[in-house]
C-alpha cells in the first residue's frame, strides 16, 4: 500500500497521507514520498496548487511510534540526522513556490500540526483537532516550533507549546491558526474553491508573492525594505507574466496561464 497517494482534480494535485491505520503517523517513508511527491509537482506546469489531505479518522497523528522508540537509544549523531529529515521538509512545503493548502479533517497532533504550520492555507473541519503534546513524554516541538509561532503568533504558541493541551478547529479558527473552519460535508468543497481562486493568479505572481511574504514578515518597515519592495515590483512588471495579465485584464479575457 503506497503510504502517499496522488490526486488530480484540475490544476490542484491532492497529495493522501494513507496510513489510516496508524494515524497517518510519520516515518521516514512518508516524509521521504511527500519530498519526492513535491519536487515532481514543482516541474509540472499543469499543477498550480498542492493540497495535504489524510484518509481515515485522523489528518496526522504525529511520529509513528516505532520510530520514536528507535529514535530514544539512536547516538546524538543519528537522532539529529533524522530529525534534520523532517526540518527539511518543513522549510521545502514553507519555501514550496507554488501553494499549499492543508485539508484537516480530524486530529492534527505534534508532526502533523507542523505539516499544517508549514501549508499556506488551512482549511478545516468543525471536529478536527490541534495539539502539541510533546512536553507530556519529556519531548519538544523543535523543528515545528518556527511554523507553529509563524502560524498562531508567539503568545498563543506559548500557551499550546508549554501546556500540551488540544486546540480545537473553532478555536483555532479564532486565534488564527486556521483560515477557514467549515462542516464536514463542505470541507472538500471550500477546498477546492480555495484551489480554483489560487489557479487563477499567475504562477509566478505566487511565486514571488509567497518568497516576499517571507521577507517581509519578520522585517523592520525601513527604507532598505521600501526599497526592495520596489524593487520587486519593478521586476515583476517588466516580466511577460505580468504584461500578460495586465492585458487580459484590459481586453476582458482570461490570461494565457488559465
Amino acid at each position: 500500500m503506497d503510504v502517499l497517494q496522488i490526486e488530480r482534480r484540475g490544476a490542484a494535485a491532492w497529495l493522501w497521507l494513507n496510513r489510516p491505520d496508524l494515524r497517518n503517523a510519520l516515518n521516514d517513508l512518508v516524509l521521504n514520498s511527500i519530498s519526492n511527491s513535491l519536487q515532481v509537482l514543482e516541474k509540472d506546469p499543469a499543477c498550480r496548487v498542492v493540497v495535504l489531505a489524510g484518509r481515515g479518522q485522523a489528518f496526522c497523528a504525529g511520529g509513528d511510534l516505532s520510530r520514536m522508540e528507535q529514535a530514544a537509544t539512536a547516538t546524538k549523531a543519528k537522532s539529529k540526522r533524522e530529525a534534520s529529515r523532517f526540518a527539511k521538509l518543513l522549510y521545502r512545503m514553507h519555501t514550496y513556490p507554488k501553494p499549499l493548502i492543508a485539508r484537516v479533517h480530524g486530529p492534527a497532533f505534534a508532526g502533523g500540526m507542523g505539516l499544517v504550520a508549514a501549508c499556506d492555507l488551512v482549511v478545516a473541519a468543525e471536529e478536527a483537532e490541534f495539539c502539541l503534546p510533546e512536553v507530556r513524554i519529556g519531548l519538544v516541538p523543535a523543528m515545528i516550533s518556527p511554523y507553529i509561532v509563524r502560524a498562531m503568533g508567539e503568545q498563543q504558541a506559548r500557551r499550546y507549546v508549554l501546556t500540551g493541551e488540544r486546540l480545537a478547529a473553532r478555536e483555532a479558527l479564532r486565534i488564527g491558526f486556521v483560515h477557514e473552519c467549515v462542516a464536514a460535508a463542505e470541507l472538500d468543497a471550500r477546498v477546492e474553491k480555495f484551489a480554483s481562486q489560487l489557479a487563477q493568479a499567475g504562477p509566478q505572481a505566487l511565486a514571488r508573492s509567497k518568497k516576499l511574504l517571507a521577507k517581509v514578515a519578520q522585517a523592520a518597515i525601513s527604507p532598505a525594505l521600501a526599497a526592495h519592495t520596489a524593487g520587486v515590483l519593478a521586476d515583476v512588471r517588466a516580466g511577460a507574466e505580468a504584461r500578460e495579465g495586465i492585458r487580459s485584464f484590459l481586453e476582458k479575457r482570461k490570461p494565457g496561464w488559465n
